[in-house]
């Protein structure tokens, strides 16, 4: 049998390298000669970089940028095809894990760091720039990430608005006579998970506000700025519209990196799978393998399960999600997946769940290897 292995992180406790090892120790306790291919994966969220860059054996650097509460800390980005593109990751410089949960407030937090990371990406001489836009902790409309690369802000009175999504409410007017020159000749392509636009009640504020730290009252106050800064935009000339798919993603980031620096969306989960050779591991597979830390509604909305799930079925090999855990609406999930589990055992809170994560996560794959093996058995009783 010939089994790959594709899953996403499960957020904050297991990396999707890892996460492939343990799933084939699990496998290997009851299919010791089966044939694995493991290919860690991500949608365009943290790991996304990572990813890519190690599947083609490109090159880490690192550099030092600002996180979104505005401390120095250390981030790092991929070069690939003979060091011609970057790949990056919004979630290194300005991500939801970098910062406390108890310290998370999108009224605050800046996007900076993200264009001081394509920043030092420009000047590796880097011709295209991919950057994966999921797990941010912001919600400025990319706003810091525009100022990192020259772009001014300014209030009615002509001073500058600010950072965070507070500023958002202030734009009046923007200068784009500064901006990085080297943007210009620059290719860059959104990795997106999401589809949501950037304003109303599936916009940035109200979708991820609520995961970011927003109350009811900053989504409110975020949605009205970010409808602001759309305004400016146009004003600006830089755009006709600022609602289209995708625009909602990381707080904005996905309408700024397209309006702003001509940026193209494309799936996140696709171009991963591409990058990491995929695609070219399915002849002669039995089973595919994914998961991720929590499958929920968003699951089905572009996230790397579900797109897996989906090129799988189209190549005619059955697919099992073994995830962290399943959201309360599990009504969908055995039409898009062929098995779907969650590796829970019981326990009660979070902190016990991951704890056991690791142990678990074995069982489960042990699990589903058995499980085939009785279907083989019984394949032959008519159900």
């Amino acid at each position: 049998m010939k089994i790959i292995i594709a899953p996403d992180s499960f957020k904050g406790n297991i990396s999707a390298s890892e996460i492939c090892s343990i799933i084939e120790t699990g496998i290997k306790k009851t299919a010791n000669n089966t044939e694995i291919i493991k290919i860690p994966m991500a949608d365009g969220g943290e790991g996304t970089a990572k990813a890519i860059t190690q599947a083609v054996e490109g090159q880490f650097i690192k550099t030092i940028v600002t996180d979104p509460m505005g401390e120095k800390i250390e981030a790092e980005f991929g070069l690939i095809n003979n060091k011609k593109t970057a790949v990056l990751d919004i979630a290194s410089a300005s991500g939801i894990e970098l910062i406390p949960q108890n310290k998370l407030n999108p009224m605050k937090a800046s996007s900076y760091g993200t264009g001081e990371l394509i920043s030092a990406a420009l000047d590796t001489g880097a011709e295209e720039i991919i950057i994966g836009i999921g797990g941010s902790a912001v919600n400025d409309g990319g706003i810091g990430m525009l100022s990192a690369l020259g772009y001014k802000f300014y209030d009615e009175n002509d001073q500058l608005a600010g950072q965070g999504g507070e500023a958002l409410s202030r734009i009046a007017n923007i200068d784009c006579s500064l901006t990085d020159k080297r943007l210009k000749d620059t290719s860059i392509k959104a990795a997106c998970d999401v589809v949501n636009p950037l304003l109303g009640l599936n916009g940035a504020s109200a979708v991820f506000g609520p995961q970011k730290g927003a109350t009811d009252e900053m989504i409110k106050l975020l949605d009205s700025g970010l409808e602001k800064l759309a305004n400016a935009w146009i004003k600006a000339g830089l755009a006709e519209d600022a609602n289209q798919p995708g625009d909602g993603a990381a707080g904005g980031i996905g309408a700024a990196l397209r309006i702003c620096l001509g940026a193209h969306m494309e799936s996140g989960a696709m171009l991963v799978m591409k990058y990491t050779g995929f695609f070219n591991h399915l002849s002669g597979c039995d089973l595919i393998i994914t998961g991720e830390g929590m499958t929920d509604g968003q699951t089905a909305g572009g996230k790397l399960c579900s797109v897996i799930a989906r090129e799988s079925r189209k190549a005619g090999i059955p697919v099992a999600l073994i995830s962290g855990a399943l959201g309360n609406n599990t009504s969908n999930l055995l039409s898009i997946y062929d098995y779907a589990v969650s590796i829970a055992c019981g326990q009660t809170g979070m902190d016990a769940m991951i704890k056991d994560s690791r142990r678990d996560l074995c069982f489960a794959a042990e699990n589903l290897i058995r499980a085939i093996k009785i279907g083989t058995k019984i394949d032959r009783i008519p159900l």
